[in-house]
């Protein structure tokens, strides 16, 4: 008895095949020349007249031929289909993650679902923010979210100082020079927030989702395993459509 995989396997060769030949018959009934035939005989007017030789072409196509081949090559296809969605509507498996099931009795159609949802979802959760590893971090229940220690710096001014070089003298005014000094006149303190996550997180994240991938994938296979529901439907339908 075949599997639901093998038929999943020649599906797509049958399709290809009969998308080929259909395309083929269209094309071979849309040739007049191929559909039409002729047969000519010459009979001169007396016996001295000109004796001339038949003419005859055959004819190449016959659109009933044609019929019959699209109708042979198509059911196939049709039959195959068919076994290939009935066997789905049964095809099931249990979803496992580390021996607990956490899906049971899932369909093949819905599993594939999983399998292409989950592909998206694991290129959204490694793209998600990380904090940055450079800070120390801690939950702010405050704040609700992540938040630095607070961090002291010192706000400085320039104050112009002077300097004398030379002192006044009865002659001469004194030489002063203007110089600027860093002086303390106040502190920041600085907390830094944000709303990303810390690595282990999405690590631990990414674990999830791709243990889930694999658990999905397992189990379309176990459900791809199943005893192929055979219908023969192609002869019926071309039965009633090309009689």
């Amino acid at each position: 008895m075949a599997k639901l995989n093998q038929i999943i396997a020649v599906e797509k060769g049958i399709k290809s095949k009969s998308f080929h030949d259909l395309t083929e018959a269209h094309h071979a009934v849309q040739k007049p020349a191929l559909l039409s035939g002729i047969s000519r005989t010459y009979q001169p007017k007396d016996e001295e007249g000109e004796q001339l030789p038949p003419e005859s072409t055959k004819v190449q196509t016959r659109a009933e031929d044609v019929l019959r081949q699209v109708g042979a090559g198509l059911a196939k296809l049709f039959d195959v289909t068919a076994s290939k969605d009935a066997t789905n509507a049964v095809a099931r498996a249990d979803v496992r993650v580390d021996d607990r099931v956490l899906l049971s009795d899932v369909p093949v159609t819905y599993l594939l679902f999983l399998e292409k949802q989950l592909t998206d979802l694991h290129t959204f959760v490694k793209k998600l923010p990380v904090l940055d590893a450079a800070e120390s971090w801690s939950f702010n229940d405050s704040a609700d979210c992540w938040s630095t220690e607070p961090v002291k710096t010192i706000r400085t001014k320039k104050v112009p100082r002077n300097h004398v070089k030379a002192e006044a003298t009865e002659k001469h005014p004194a030489q002063v020079e203007v110089y600027y000094e860093d002086i303390a006149v106040g502190y920041w303190t600085t907390v830094k927030f944000s709303g990303a996550l810390p690595a282990k997180r999405v690590s631990e994240l990414l674990d999830r989702v791709e243990k889930l991938q694999h658990a999905v994938k397992f189990a379309r296979e176990e459900a791809n395993n199943t005893e192929v529901t055979d219908r023969q439907v192609g002869e019926k339908v071309f039965g009633y459509l090309f009689r």
